[in-house]
């Protein structure tokens, strides 16, 4: 076999892994076990993998990976999501760029096609990502939302649904994209800070009426008032003494003369503007609530895209047109945009004496994160969920614990949203989507069914009747609320469905709890009787060093295939394809990268991006993207290569106890193999909880520290030992391999292909018959036996480790050569330091590079450097050992140094102008500082005395 690589290049072994697992179709459930599944959140087919995405796609992944290798039964399920708006979005700028077309040139059938096309051709760039992040899902069983199969499970819900009467359709305030033409959720709408005015306008009371400071007007402010148009009341606090005579009285509205009442509300602060308010309630959510309240209208002022109507729609809230105003807008006002209808607005108060003043107003502005314009309240028809009767039984499975949240805290925001639900809009006026199965009659009837043949048949429409079906498509977060079992071939009772459903986990982000995970809960319960899902396991998001959110405005975005393959920002090569990058995303990534990383971004491969998230993932809990830790652990991947070559080229071709020879077993090894036990333990309770961080954590102590800088060392006086019997060479030959075949093992969910690769060596030596099927990932995951934890081996090496580190640190301190050999003496110490030593001599003479140890009485010891190890005194004779001139000359050169420092912190310390206006935390830091120094100092004048005894 040939030699492993010096080096650890994981661009040279994980495509090449992947694929081989994927060809030999690895993760496809085993069909034994107990079943254990995963649904992916389905990411946008638009999409590219974000850091987001890598995160919580690691955490799923490791999941499915330690799962599988329990035993269980395991579906990770792929899929992915046809993101209507952004899909549409997509295709329309590539129609207009390629033939100048729109949609509406081509016709719907023909529009959607031109999707389906793209889809088939370029859709696939997330899944290609989510192929290089090691992500082990089962493809064979690849779902896409608008698949014959699951559109007909979309269907199926809706018709049922609607024949509960749970599904109406009505004229409702939404969230409107004017430049979409589409309803939108909450989830799409981007709350911008932004510098906007506030308005005071004056409105003159009716019927000669008087403020209680004798104005005959009231003054209301306003952010929008455009909206003017469509008031049709006032309110007042009812609480508020300067109003309360006022109502039931009527303000005149300027500009249409109409006549609108004084309501009192509790909604109204009376310390807000002037403690009046203008009502306008088809085009504020709040507006809309407190009409219906008090027995007002709906004047709708706008056409879909925002401009002024000429007849403004009058609606009561029972639905029905109204007659209480009358609609007709000023004519000079019809077609204005909304900017222009409020400068307009503006001005003609203005000119009318009813302008009281303008003053700047910081306020958040709703803009659609897809069209980025300013996002209308607008009233329109629209399909709804009647949610009341679904919630109960959702509020139920959390609080009965069918469904456990984790961190458990976030039970608190489901119960807290759930309990005051609105009916959901699930609408949107688009072409790409599940188109709505309703279907119209010349007069307006509606009819509602899984297709047109069923229509008629449902309810006995004769075919001359025309019929023309709804033109909206379905919220896309209405087809992924039934992702958990219309993946598994829903609404039949398939084998998959029996087998993997209620699935066992979903891992989400805390902001989609509302959107996603709460309409999954409603509509599995409602559909298949059970919970979607035992456990929501709640990640925090992905933020830059500096706790900021990334997005590409402040160009702190990485690209975490960037971060895998690396970035060299002097010729912006795509080192996926070797090809220039193109410019827009050269231009990104320069902004992102060339502040932090100068010289670019070094390619750190994927096990070490993974090993980077898991061990940020706290539970709930925002993560700092460290690139520092990045670095960590690809030094990590590269220490773990270098033991295994090390292991290697010790126990390759040479008996390893491969058929259960007798062994003799070194303490070094009997103490890594209680450690391993421990760390086995450790590592699967912080699985069991999701405790990726203290997972990773434990694996990285016990890998780094124990195995590699310990034991491997302490084999080394065993394997180069040419006295030693052949069962100890044996029995450290085989511990060397098998516990390096147990960590691979237990670090293979976290750290996929680096240990996939090392394995295939390594496992032969450890008795385990393979072939080129054989892979890691179906290997049983390590189990800790408490009978293999050698405690007394344990505190045993720990003595030891202290006595080499005592020894490591008099070197160190006295500046004597490492591999200069020393002699040692003990003193003091008790009958199981004596013991350890002798049991142990033949060991510390080689790692701490010792001539001799003896121990001797205290009281008679030489000048000496000394350090303790618990009662036991560590002594290095000095006499000979060290130029005692030069030490004095470079111990003194430090100590001037130090009290520069004191006496520099001693002066600003004294200066009480600084004391007082320095920040705290600044004074702090150079007090700290001060006694840094003055530490130092008492080391160096005792090094400085012992010698001086010399």
């Amino acid at each position: 076999m040939e030699q492993m690589d010096k080096t650890y290049h994981p661009d040279r072994i994980e495509t090449r892994w992947y694929q081989k697992w994927e060809a030999d179709n690895c993760f496809a459930p085993s069909g034994s076990g107990t079943p254990y599944s995963i649904m992916i959140p389905p990411p946008n087919v638009t999409g590219s993998l974000h850091m987001g995405h890598a995160f919580q796609d690691t955490l799923m992944d490791t999941l499915i990976r330690w799962k599988r290798m329990q035993g269980h039964n395991t579906l990770w399920q792929i899929g992915t999501d046809h993101a209507g708006i952004a899909t549409q979005m997509l295709v329309e700028r590539k129609l207009a760029n390629e033939t100048g077309q729109t949609r509406h040139d081509l016709g719907r059938e023909a529009f959607t096609d031109k999707i389906w096309e793209w889809k088939n051709e370029s859709g696939g760039n997330i899944t290609r990502q989510l192929r290089r992040l090691g992500a082990s899902l089962d493809w064979s069983r690849e779902c896409f939302t608008m698949d014959d199969n699951f559109s007909r499970a979309v269907k199926e819900v809706f018709v049922r649904l609607y024949e509960e009467d749970l599904i109406y359709r009505g004229k409702r305030l939404v969230n409107w994209d004017p430049a979409l033409l589409t309803a939108i959720s909450d989830l799409e709408v981007e709350n911008v800070d932004e510098q906007g005015s506030m308005w005071y306008l004056r409105y003159p009371l009716a019927d000669g009426e008087k403020t209680a400071d004798g104005k005959d007007y009231v003054v209301i402010a306003t952010t929008r008032p455009e909206t003017v148009l469509g008031d049709t009341f006032i309110a007042v606090n009812p609480e508020d003494e300067r109003y309360q005579h006022l109502v039931g009285k009527d303000v005149i509205l300027p500009i249409l003369n109409r006549r609108i009442p004084i309501v009192a509300d509790d909604y109204v602060e009376r310390e807000f503007g002037t403690g009046c308010m203008k009502m306008t309630p088809a085009h504020d959510f709040n507006d809309y609530e407190a009409g219906k309240r008090n027995d007002s209208v709906l004047i709708n002022i706008m056409t879909p895209q925002a401009t002024i109507r000429e007849e403004a729609e009058v609606f009561g809230y029972d639905n029905r047109p109204s007659d209480r105003f009358d609609g007709k807008m000023p004519s000079d006002y019809v077609g204005l945009t909304r900017e222009e209808a409020r400068s307009k607005l503006v001005a003609d108060f203005d000119a009318m004496g009813l302008l009281e003043k303008i003053e700047p107003h910081a306020l958040k502005v709703p803009r659609g994160d897809r069209s980025g314009v300013i996002i209308e309240p607008m009233l329109t028809d629209q399909w709804f969920v009647a949610v009341e009767t679904l919630a109960k039984p959702a509020i139920e499975a959390v609080e009965n614990g069918d469904i456990q949240f984790v961190p458990k805290n976030y039970e608190n925001m489901y119960f807290a949203w759930m309990r005051d639900l609105q009916d959901w809009c699930i609408s949107r006026q688009l072409w790409w989507g599940h188109r709505i199965p309703a279907w119209f009659d010349a007069d307006g009837n509606i009819y509602v069914a899984r297709d047109e043949e069923e229509v008629r048949s449902k309810y006995g429409l004769s075919a001359d009747v025309a019929l023309h079906q709804d033109n909206d498509v379905l919220d896309t977060w209405f087809s992924s609320a039934l992702w958990t079992f219309g993946t598994l071939g829903w609404p039949e009772q398939t084998p998959e469905l029996a087998t993997f459903h209620p699935s066992s986990t979903l891992v989400t982000g805390f902001d989609i709890i509302f959107f996603w995970v709460a309409r999954m809960i409603m509509m599995t319960l409602k559909f298949t009787g059970q919970v979607p899902f035992k456990t929501v396991y709640v990640h925090g998001l992905v933020r830059d060093g500096q706790g900021q959110k990334m997005s590409k405005s402040k160009g702190n975005v990485l690209d975490p295939i960037d971060l895998i393959d690396g970035i060299d920002l002097e010729t912006l090569v795509d080192k996926r394809t070797g090809n220039m990058m193109q410019p827009q995303k050269a231009k990104a990534i320069a902004k992102a990268t060339r502040k932090e990383f100068p010289e670019g971004i070094e390619s750190h491969g994927t096990d070490a991006l993974r090993y980077t998230f898991l061990s940020q993932a706290t539970t709930g809990r925002d993560i700092k993207f460290d690139m520092g830790r990045l670095d960590g652990y690809r030094n990590f991947c590269n220490k773990l290569w270098n033991a295994a070559r090390y292991v290697l080229s010790n126990t390759e071709g040479q008996d390893c106890g491969q058929h259960g020879e007798d062994v003799e077993l070194t303490l070094a090894d009997r103490f890594i193999i209680a450690r391993l036990q421990q760390t086995e333990q450790e590592v699967t309770r912080a699985l069991d909880t999701y405790r990726f961080d203290l997972a990773s954590h434990a694996l990285y102590e016990f890998v780094w520290n124990e195995y590699c800088d310990w034991y491997l060392e302490l084999s080394k006086p065993v394997l180069w030992d040419e006295t030693a019997p052949a069962a100890r060479l044996r029995g450290t030959r085989r511990t060397l391999v098998r516990v390096l075949e147990t960590i691979l093992r237990m670090a293979h969910p976290m750290i996929p292909f680096i240990t996939e690769e090392i394995w295939q060596r390594v496992a032969p030596l450890t008795g385990k018959v393979i072939d080129e099927h054989t892979t890691i990932m179906n290997q049983p995951w390590p189990v800790a036996n408490a009978e293999l934890v050698d405690e007394q081996a344990i505190a045993d090496i720990e003595w030891l480790k202290q006595v080499i580190v005592a020894i490591r640190n008099i070197r160190g301190e006295m500046n004597i050569a490492p591999g200069k050999a020393l002699p040692i003496f003990m003193a003091r110490g008790d009958d199981e330091d004596r013991r350890r030593t002798a049991e142990n001599e033949r060991v510390l003479l080689k790692l701490a590079k010792l001539e001799d140890i003896t121990f001797r009485d205290a009281d008679t010891m030489p000048a000496t450097a000394m350090q303790y190890v618990g009662g036991l005194e560590v002594h290095v004779p000095l006499a000979g050992l060290i130029d005692k001139d030069a030490e004095l000359a470079r111990l003194a050169k430090q100590r001037e140094q130090h009290q520069k420092v004191i006496d520099g912190i001693e002066r600003k310390l004294s200066n009480e102008s600084f004391v007082a206006k320095a920040p705290a935390a600044v004074v702090d830091k150079e007090r700290a500082r001060l006694e840094e120094a003055k530490a130092a100092i008492v080391l160096l004048d005792e090094q400085q005395e012992r010698l001086a005894s010399l």
